[in-house]
């Protein structure tokens, strides 16, 4: 409440300050109601029936100008809906200014009651100034506009003053006019520039969820492959983002952007494809990704650009549950190194990596030692957490020195919550942009003769038409009358208040809601043990950046402030992450081996591995053990292991052979496994056991068989004998037959001079 005391600092002591403030706040309280809503216009018996009970809802959709000066006239335009059951007659809607009100604590009472009646409204301007409807039945809404010159309004000093648009009529249950609706808000009048403007800073932040998975294609170009298709959505015309770049062109603010949404962008003006159920589909969304790239391109040419570590890790969820598993704060360092890398190449401006941003602001020494942790010198704090405890009159310059170096950018929470909540109805947005603009003005004046600086840290993901209610409320102060637009950078440089508080909240004063939403001590867990995996399988690539650099942005993108309020995606991610790494690395496996027999005193086992993968894999070895190395011994050393260096292309097999020595006859188990050079076992499968049968031949029994041989062979020779003698007597018998004449003549016929026929022998 000492925030409503205007009067300067000077000499006092913070004790008489504090006395002064205290007798303020005693002497106001009780004035309060009757400053805010002014002397009697109704009869008692009309405030006792209607306070909070109001019979027509009115809504003011625009007021224009915002922040009116001298000679202007202000629109106020709305609608009038009648929400009982009568209807209203003889109606009008007319414009009510109320009393200026002395502090900041003031306006939060107003605006939380801006639309009672009470029965003690301030009067209306009269006359010309009202719209009037004859009647106004039960369910219906009617639009209305007044115009009203500011020299009708009755301002005086400068300040915050009560503007309002009531409706009063008659209805059955109340035969005389009353006040059956009424809406306030706030009227900023400076109508002159101050002597010492206040300096705002404003946060646009470019944040988004996760959309990347850490699954690419197997081709040369590692077609990047996105959970959905929503990121689109929020970049073409009329979404989210793209509001954000187009509105923020024109405004002076300090980008704040997560690197993360840019990578995405930029792995969507290439190929691309996205998961529809167990399948993928081709994304088709890159002329929309390449059009908003180019556009914030233009836009940051020259600006403030501050880049969040990549992925925009859960500073507090870190320091809460995180930074007692080992390895949980070494991402933080690499994050913020690519955040730089990230930003300088995809938009060509070197951003500021200077500042870490916790959810909500919210701060305790373990969060400020966390963000330090990752080379940053700025805490962007919020003043509903590190609130001012030293008795200030005033709210002091955002930048406090909290000790070793680092300084706590306090944000104000007023103006940092201002457009939270739906936006999307013009009342709502024109109530908050009033508020927002009342808030900046109250600050400045209360003490106008002291220079102090503001920073506006608004919600991380602001929706569409948040943007554009912060886009309106940042315009209607481009008159700079009580502010002036300072950046970020220059805001944590700004000399800070002596009398203003640095102590760090307690970790006990961190509140409750959020620790609920923090990532659980099992999502550290679980990306240590995805780090851990993923540097056994990187050991054997050829090619380890094209593993290495998506899962070490999937791992990052696992420990996002973006995950809070969605336990189950956090967790679906994490899981997802992890299957695809088992996958890929069991692409390099052992090829299941069946049982087998050997068969004398040596012979070689054969072990198949597989390589599935695109790229060769190398510095692995194959390890085969005998579990009874006194009946089997394996390699040339007679030992109970022997293990052999792989190197296997993309795509291909290798089959390794091990020199085996056998002692005994008998079943004997062998193990075989993989492993790195380091002697760590590769992969998640376990090792693969099949069963050798040994079945030894000693010298005697070599004999047996080698008589045995000789015997087989000796009776072949004697049978190949017997049966060529027996095949020539049939010949010899069949000549004796063929030499006979079949009928007797006499030989002494004359013998003939030619040669006898072929087929014929002659005995000479």
């Amino acid at each position: 409440m000492a925030e409503a005391a205007s009067f300067q600092e000077g000499a006092l002591s913070p004790a008489r300050r504090w006395l002064r403030r205290t007798a303020s706040l005693l002497i106001g309280l009780p004035l309060l109601a009757g400053l805010i809503y002014g002397p009697a216009a109704a009869p008692a018996h009309a405030a006792v029936n209607t306070r909070n009970t109001s019979a027509v809802a009115v809504s003011l959709d625009e007021l224009t100008p915002s922040a009116p000066v001298k000679g202007d006239t202000v629109t106020v335009s709305g609608t009038v809906t009648n929400r009982g059951k009568d209807t209203v007659t003889d109606a009008h809607v007319g414009v009510r200014v109320g009393p200026r009100l002395l502090g900041r604590s003031y306006i939060d009472y107003a605006a939380k009651h801006s639309s009672e009646v009470t029965g003690n409204e301030s009067p209306e301007i009269g006359g010309k100034y009202t719209a009037k409807f004859a009647r106004l039945p039960s369910g219906v809404s009617e639009s209305f506009s007044i115009s009203v010159p500011v020299s009708k309004m009755g301002l005086g000093e400068d300040g915050v003053y009560q503007l309002g648009a009531s409706l009063s009529g008659q209805t059955l249950s109340a035969r005389y006019e009353h006040t059956l609706g009424i809406q306030r808000t706030f009227l900023p009048w400076q109508p002159t520039a101050s002597s010492k403007k206040s300096d705002i800073t404003m946060l646009w932040p470019l944040i988004s969820g996760t959309h990347l998975t850490a699954e690419t294609g197997s081709d040369a170009q590692q077609t990047p492959v996105f959970e959905n298709d929503d990121l689109a959505q929020e970049l073409a015309p009329g979404g989210r983002l793209e509001r954000m770049v187009s509105l923020g062109s024109s405004l002076p603010v300090t980008w704040v952007i997560d690197p993360d949404l840019l990578a995405s962008v930029d792995a969507m003006t290439r190929k691309y494809s996205v998961k529809v159920g167990d399948t993928e589909v081709p994304g088709r969304n890159q002329d929309v990704a390449k059009k908003w790239l180019g556009e914030l391109e233009s836009t940051v040419r020259g600006k403030k650009v501050v880049a969040l570590p990549f992925a925009d890790p859960d500073l507090a969820s870190l320091a809460h549950h995180g930074k007692n598993v080992p390895g949980a704060l070494s991402h933080l360092q690499p994050a913020t190194e690519v955040a730089a890398t990230t930003v300088q190449t995809i938009l060509h401006v070197k951003p500021t990596t200077d500042f870490a941003w916790p959810v909500n602001g919210a701060i305790d020494p373990s969060i400020i030692d966390v963000a330090t942790s990752a080379g940053a010198h700025n805490v962007i704090a919020r003043s509903d957490s590190m609130q001012e405890t030293s008795g200030l009159p005033y709210t002091p310059t955002a930048a406090r020195p909290i000790g070793g170096g680092t300084t706590a950018v306090v944000a104000d929470a007023r103006l940092s919550t201002a457009f939270e909540g739906n936006m999307t109805k013009a009342g709502t947005s024109t109530l908050a942009v009033q508020n927002f603009l009342a808030q900046s003005l109250a600050l400045t004046l209360q003490d106008p003769a002291k220079q102090r600086s503001f920073v506006i840290a608004p919600q991380r993901m602001p929706s569409a038409s948040q943007a554009q209610s912060m886009a309106s409320a940042l315009r209607s102060l481009d008159a700079q009358r009580w502010t002036q637009p300072l950046d970020l950078v220059s805001a944590a440089k700004a000399k800070a208040d002596t009398d203003a508080t640095t102590r760090v909240p307690r970790a006990s004063a961190y509140p409750t809601a959020l620790r609920k939403q923090e990532l659980p001590a099992q999502a550290f867990q679980d990306v240590r043990s995805t780090q851990a995996a993923l540097d056994n399988f990187k050991i054997i690539l050829t090619q380890p950046d094209r593993v290495v650099t998506p899962f070490g942005n999937a791992m990052n993108r696992a420990m996002s402030t973006s995950w809070r309020g969605d336990a189950k995606g956090a967790e679906s991610f994490r899981t997802g992450v992890q299957e695809y790494l088992q996958g890929l690395t069991d692409q390099v496996h052992l090829v299941q081996k069946s049982d087998m027999t050997l068969s004398g005193r040596s012979a070689t086992i054969p072990v198949t591995v597989q390589n599935k993968l695109v790229q060769p894999v190398q510095h692995l070895v194959l390890r085969l053990r005998s579990v009874k190395p006194n009946r089997l011994q394996l390699g040339n050393d007679e030992a109970a292991t022997a293990e052999q260096p792989l190197k296997i292309a993309g795509g291909h097999s290798q089959t390794v052979k091990f020199a085996t020595s056998v002692n005994a006859n008998g079943p004997v188990q062998v193990v075989a496994q993989l492993y790195t050079e380091d002697g760590t076992p590769y992969g998640t499968a376990k090792a693969m056991p099949f069963k050798v049968t040994v079945s030894e031949m000693t010298p005697t029994v070599m004999l047996v068989i080698a008589g045995g041989v000789l015997l087989l062979v000796l009776a072949g020779i004697r049978m190949y004998t017997h049966r060529k003698r027996a095949a020539a007597r049939a010949s010899a018998e069949a000549k004796g037959h063929a030499e006979q004449p079949s009928d007797p003549q006499t030989d002494t016929g004359a013998g003939s001079g030619n040669p006898p026929d072929t087929g014929e022998k002659v005995d000479r």
